[in-house]
């Protein structure tokens, strides 16, 4: 595969670069899976129509499997051509960035979610790096740099973190609902909205070590003394932020860390104890697997990132809340009450109230004392922009 992280290569990911993983994910996963299932039905239609025979394969049988062979190893062959001319040509820096468009940094967000993990390790040039973001862009966190995006600070912060597979521009779903979003609501207040981006397909611990990482560069840069931050996480954002404030614990340093600013903590829709969807994937992959006419499609359920597999389980009690933080826990359902069976049992199709909670069926609390809000019809990303979350953060951060 071309080094695209060499001295010249274009800055940025392309719209190549982005095709030529298709191809090689077309290869991977689509014609190995195809042929594997093909070969496993035949094998077991065979073994049946051969039972009188002592179950030895004929010359058709043969014939057939060879020439099912070469159209399978053909159609790999082409793709895996076609991902190493992609890659040649986008390394010399033909066609659009990703980073141009809305479009582009939508595939490059979801791709990270699903494979971000392994993007890392075999193409560095499509992962993202975790960042602080205005208008599409990446903001240094230098006194420069933030003094650039931000003309007029506030000692107060909201950091905004997105859940799997979203990116910055998430925080604009469902504008039109309430006219403006949560980012615009909390400028009004006073404070300064700063939008990140993150490669949600690494683990928890990762990305926690990178929004520590970024949170005291930001504490440290920022044009005006900090008084106070708000830290509001999506979905796994809230799990990305629990993580990082546990690694900012074990961290020794000679400064202040950046946790001692922490007043609030808003999780909207955020699987602390795990996510039903997650879950399903985990228990399908493995059924799959036991049988050799569905273990291709296993292992495609297998592709998905660390970072997904982070939502089975969630985080438990051994990554202990902020000491100084008031925590507010925003859950959904599709039914208007949370006890309606639809409700308890599907969540907002992705979450259950008690996972969002905190709450384990004996009783223990991850967040004891916090204040929980629920919104009901309304799905997970209603959670974004909606009218009762706007109402309290204006209660919240007053």
């Amino acid at each position: 595969m071309t080094d695209l992280s060499r001295p010249g290569a274009p800055p940025g990911p392309g719209v190549l670069d982005a095709l030529s993983l298709l191809s090689e994910v077309a290869e991977e996963l689509v014609v190995k899976s195809a042929r594997d299932t093909h070969f496993a039905m035949a094998d077991r239609v065979g073994r049946v129509a051969h039972r009188g025979t002592g179950g030895a394969s004929t010359v058709p049988d043969l014939v057939h499997r060879g020439i099912a062979g070469a159209v399978y190893g053909a159609l790999a062959a082409g793709l895996r051509a076609t991902s190493l001319g992609l890659d040649r040509l986008g390394a010399t820096g033909a066609g659009p960035r990703l980073e141009d468009g809305p479009r582009g940094r939508f595939v490059s967000s979801s791709v990270n979610g699903l494979i971000g993990d392994r993007l890392v390790r075999e193409r560095p040039h499509l992962a993202i790096s975790m960042a602080v973001r205005a208008g599409g862009r990446d903001v240094e966190a230098t006194p420069e740099g933030l003094g650039t995006a931000y003309p007029e600070p506030s000692g107060r912060l909201v950091v905004f973190l997105h859940g799997l597979c979203e990116n910055e521009s998430y925080w604009d779903l469902h504008r039109e609902r309430t006219g403006t979003t949560y980012p615009e609501s909390v400028a009004a207040l006073g404070w300064s909205p700063v939008l990140l981006r993150a490669n949600t397909g690494l683990s928890l611990r990762e990305n926690g070590v990178a929004l520590s990482a970024l949170m005291q560069r930001l504490v440290d840069a920022w044009p005006v003394p900090v008084t106070r931050v708000a830290l509001v996480g999506h979905s796994l954002g809230g799990l990305v932020i629990r993580a990082s404030g546990a690694v900012a614990a074990e961290a020794p340093g000679s400064g202040e860390p950046w946790t001692q600013r922490i007043s609030d903590v808003v999780t909207l829709g955020t699987p602390h104890l795990g996510a039903p969807i997650a879950w399903g994937i985990g228990h399908g992959s493995r059924g799959l697997s036991r049988l050799p006419e569905t273990a291709a499609f296993g292992r495609i359920l297998d592709w998905r990132s660390v970072g997904v597999h982070d939502l089975v389980a969630g985080l438990a009690e051994d990554v202990p809340p902020l000491p100084h933080a008031r925590y507010r826990l925003v859950a959904a359902t599709l039914t208007e009450s949370q006890r309606h069976p639809v409700g308890h049992v599907v969540g907002d199709l992705l979450v259950r109230p008690r996972s969002a909670y905190g709450r384990d069926k004996r009783g223990g609390e991850l967040f004891p004392g916090a204040e929980v809000l629920h919104l009901g019809r309304t799905d997970h990303f209603g959670l974004l922009n909606h009218p009762e979350v706007h109402a309290a953060l204006e209660r919240w951060l007053a």
